[in-house]
């Protein structure tokens, strides 16, 4: 079983990078569009926050048909769906278009929630934590689209670009509906409103959205959005803001299976906490004129929100693993809602101050937030009488809250 579980991690993770492309295309390209159309800060973080929405909005039923469905049938559909709006935008990506054609691709934002019901089922949950922070590497999808778009629109034009990435979609949509494989069933797949079940009585499920709303939002967020800052506050190319861009989320992705790891081992409610405090004091120095300070928070807040969105789902796998998928649209729809707002708060806030600095500085109030709700959390994980972690039920966490 180790190797079949291995293997659907491997196609469940390049899916993912691959949808995630697709969701961050628009964001890539944003600084160019900026300049073509002579857009507002305001209105170029309504662009790229558009597919934010919708993929955020979407995990949640995505991730019910999973439950019900199978991991395999619904990312091969979405996969295939990824071809549509990028022939359109090829054709006309005009300022509406974008706009339009954004909820299109904001779509294959909601693969998250689909990857997270089909791999948590081929592990134990002793491994899950691991295996869904190798699945979260599929992250590094949206630093190929802010690097890798602004240069093909370079060299081929914005109008070619944008079928490459929706071929890619197209060929790993059949890559994985003819190899991919849905792992044993325990019983029967559970009903509609079984699943809807454990979002009306588990709160646990509600405090994890909170969290991966700072985590998960704060990683989109920023990743959507610092192409377009970059170039506003310290006049670099699109290409060399994609470039570092691009580093942000290769840290921030590679930090992602480590925060796993570590929640296997030390639990992840520690690992939220020292997430919190770090993001508090890292906002601070993400509001700087200075490159350098700049850079050192830009870098400090990926390796921080990477660990966080690996904990989060750690604890996903482990209090609920017969309805992970519709967990996790729940949990994975409010991180998109994170990375939805704070585009367009930094906007709002470069427009009417002249400054992102306020919007840094919620950043920073809301983890502090977060780092109260944690604190009183109930434990992740207790020693059993051998000495070694052991999951407490959803139930005895509800009960603790």
């Amino acid at each position: 079983m180790s190797s079949k579980a291995n293997a659907n991690l491997f196609l469940a993770t390049v899916a993912f990078g691959v949808t995630f492309a697709l969701w961050g295309l628009i964001a890539g390209l944003a600084p160019i569009f900026k300049t073509e159309y002579g857009l507002t800060a305001t209105e170029t973080s309504l662009l790229v926050a558009i597919p934010v929405l919708l993929g955020s909005l979407g995990r949640l039923p995505v991730g019910l048909l999973t439950d019900r469905y199978g991991g395999r049938l619904v990312f091969s559909v979405l996969l295939a769906l990824g071809i549509v709006p990028t022939l359109a935008l090829a054709v006309n990506h005009s300022y509406l278009a974008l706009l339009l054609w954004g909820f299109g691709l904001g779509v294959m934002g909601t693969s998250f929630a689909v990857g997270i019901g089909f791999v948590s089922r081929w592990f134990s949950p002793e491994r899950q934590g691991t295996a869904l922070g190798i699945y979260g590497v599929g992250n590094v999808g949206q630093s190929i689209a802010v690097f890798g778009a602004p240069v093909l629109a370079a060299a081929i034009g914005v109008a070619a670009a944008f079928p490459i990435f929706g071929l890619a979609s197209l060929v790993w949509a059949l890559v994985f509906a003819v190899f991919a494989r849905d792992a044993a069933r325990k019983g029967p797949p559970k009903t509609l409103s079984e699943n809807l079940k454990v979002l009306r009585s588990e709160r646990l499920v509600w405090l994890l959205s909170i969290f991966y709303f700072l985590t998960f939002g704060g990683f989109v967020a920023l990743g959507v959005y610092l192409p377009t800052l970059l170039r506003d506050l310290f006049q670099l190319t699109p290409q060399d803001a994609g470039a570092r861009v691009a580093g942000f989320v290769v840290v921030a992705t590679a930090a992602r299976p480590l925060g796993g790891w570590a929640s296997d081992r030390v639990g992840g409610q520690r690992l939220l906490l020292a997430v919190f405090v770090a993001l508090a004091g890292l906002a601070w120095l993400l509001m700087s004129n200075s490159m350098p300070v700049a850079t050192i928070g830009g870098l400090g807040a990926a390796i921080a929100l990477g660990l966080g969105n690996g904990a989060v789902f750690k604890l996903v796998g482990q209090f609920f693993p017969a309805q992970a998928g519709t967990v996790a649209g729940l949990v994975g729809a409010a991180g998109g809602l994170g990375g939805f707002f704070p585009p367009i708060v930094l906007g709002i806030s470069r427009d009417a101050t002249g400054s992102y600095a306020p919007a840094f500085v919620l950043l920073s109030v809301f983890a502090l937030g977060c780092l109260a709700l944690a604190w009183v959390m109930p434990e992740t994980k207790v020693l059993a009488a051998s000495g070694r972690p052991a999951a407490i039920t959803p139930r005895a966490a509800r009960d603790r809250l």
